[in-house]
């Protein structure tokens, strides 16, 4: 069987994961910023959101109190949301060969409602083959941070209260989830270690996004 990449000429997808207040956001913008400069397209998208439907199925998930949905419900909505965003904006971004950096994917799902909320991983993984398929992140940069440094940053920036209020178990519980997926995804997810200044993380990312790139000969 031939690989994806010699089926058709396909760009670079990059995803920031992490839990809250772990600077994803911010370091985006940085990296989009760089490899623009560098010369390359640059789609920079979010999940929940990144295509018109998903933003409307993102004003489900984001507003009203954050026990509004079950997390089953949860996923199904973040995986209908999913969805969308590949077909509209990611795929067709990676088909002409852009780099399509995404600020939450997949593996959220894992964290937020699987190891957060209890839905079975085998409803998640069936829900991941069945939307994603072979779309997966080339790169997955998993922003690690301590609970309790991550959750004053996000009250800092003003973040969702929603979230800060299911309390330090929960988000102990999301930060595991990721480094378990670290664990088990050594060659494409990396730890970033976000409790460093917005620069070396920075220069962090720049390192391991360069070096994957040049693997993938993107």
């Amino acid at each position: 069987m031939r690989s994806r990449r010699a089926e058709m000429a396909r760009g670079f997808f990059i995803a920031l994961e992490g839990g809250e207040g772990a600077g994803k956001s911010t370091q985006s913008l940085r990296l989009a910023a760089s490899l623009r400069a560098a010369g390359r397209e640059v789609v920079l998208t979010r999940e929940p959101g990144g295509s018109p439907g998903a933003e409307d199925i993102r004003k489900l998930l984001v507003t009203g109190d954050a026990a509004r949905w079950s997390p089953l419900t949860e996923a199904l909505l973040m995986y209908a949301a999913r969805e969308d965003h590949l077909n509209v904006t990611i795929r067709p971004a990676l088909a002409r060969g852009a780099v399509v950096i995404t600020d939450r994917f997949a593996d959220s799902s894992e964290a937020y409602q699987g190891a957060g909320g209890g839905v079975p991983p085998e409803v998640l993984n069936a829900l991941r083959a069945m939307v994603v398929g072979r779309d997966e992140p080339d790169l997955t940069l998993i922003f690690d941070l301590p609970v309790e440094a991550g959750l004053a940053r996000a009250a800092a920036r003003g973040g969702d209260a929603r979230f800060e209020s299911k309390g330090a178990g929960y988000h102990q519980r999301l930060r595991d989830a990721y480094l378990a997926i670290a664990a088990r995804r050594k060659e494409t997810a990396v730890l970033i270690d976000a409790a460093q200044s917005e620069a070396a993380v920075a220069e962090a990312i720049s390192q391991r996004v360069a070096d994957a790139m040049a693997r993938a000969g993107a």
